[in-house]
């Protein structure tokens, strides 16, 4: 309790007589400050924990980007077969114009889940050092230009300990799960602007369509080896 210590008495003749007090301890708005300062303190370390406990968990559990890669080292040599199991791919000889106020880095832009950032390119080998920066296109298969095989974009949805949540949203799958049928998907490549619109969806250990113009994938969660696919098609814009 509080220590209160009592002055003086102070006595009117026309008035009843009354205490005044002084408080023994801190002041109230020490008490007040002193205590928000410890609940901001707590907050903060709240934040960092959300911030970071998915990137630590992912890390523990996952080993990072070998399983998000692993899909894609087997489709080399058998890609025919896979090509004919998934159906014919049409090839469309449309190319969408040029334009020199494009960026000459290759971009990828999913509006409807916030994704905006600059595509990585390395060889399959080195595909960790790409996943590390965001979004990696995987070699040996297509490109926006040449679709004679998709394209097919891979990235981490929880990612690294270095990485912010802005950043994760921004320039990782994190929020792949939400991208619909219907929502369209932009890359500039050579500065031209490719459209696609999602029209499929999948989940599980395999690439269900190779028909699709565009694929992106990335594992479901921290500690399972199923992997969420979009299928998308090129427009003609």
């Amino acid at each position: 309790m509080e220590n209160i210590t009592l002055i003086h008495t102070y006595h009117d003749p026309y008035e009843y007589s009354f205490p005044v007090y002084r408080s023994g301890g801190r002041s109230r708005w020490s008490k007040v400050l002193a205590r928000s300062a410890k609940y901001l303190a707590i907050a903060g370390i709240l934040v960092l924990i959300i911030s970071y406990f998915p990137s630590v968990w992912y890390a523990i559990r996952t080993g990072n980007g070998s399983i998000v890669a692993s899909i894609l080292r087997r489709p080399g040599d058998n890609f025919g077969e896979l090509m004919v199991a998934s159906g014919d791919k049409q090839i469309v000889e449309y190319q969408p114009a040029f334009n020199s106020a494009l960026p000459t880095e290759p971009r990828l832009t999913i509006p409807s889940i916030g994704v905006d950032t600059t595509l990585q390119e390395a060889i399959l080998e080195n595909y960790e050092d790409a996943l590390r920066k965001g979004v990696w296109r995987v070699p040996d298969f297509g490109t926006p230009y040449d679709r004679e095989r998709p394209t097919i974009l891979s990235a981490h949805r929880f990612g690294y300990l270095a990485w912010s949540n802005t950043f994760r949203r921004k320039n990782s799958f994190f929020n792949l799960p939400k991208a619909k049928v219907g929502d369209t998907v932009e890359i500039v490549w050579r500065q031209r602007k490719y459209v696609y619109e999602i029209y499929s969806e999948s989940e599980g250990g395999d690439i269900a369509d190779y028909t699709a113009d565009l694929i992106l994938y990335t594992c479901r969660a921290l500690d399972s080896d199923i992997r969420i696919f979009k299928y998308a098609r090129l427009l003609e814009i």
